[in-house]
């Protein structure tokens, strides 16, 4: 045990899917099973089973810090 908490993505943490290779931010999730992503900017949706591919880049909280700031 390296003694590191593996966080888990939630609704409005910024992500990486590394399954999609793409940037976004967690919108939803639907029965503990699949989290709805959209992109930082713009349009679009789409959807992950695979929670343990989304890396957390920044959590809701230090995201509304920033903006705070």
């Amino acid at each position: 045990m390296t003694g590191e908490h593996e966080q888990c993505a939630w609704v409005g943490d910024l992500i990486h899917d590394e399954d999609a290779d793409r940037r976004g931010i967690v919108a939803d999730v639907r029965g503990g099973a699949t989290w709805v992503l959209r992109p930082e900017y713009g349009p679009d949706r789409w959807t992950s089973q695979r929670p343990d591919r989304l890396r957390v880049i920044k959590t809701r909280e230090e995201r509304l810090r920033e903006r705070s700031a």
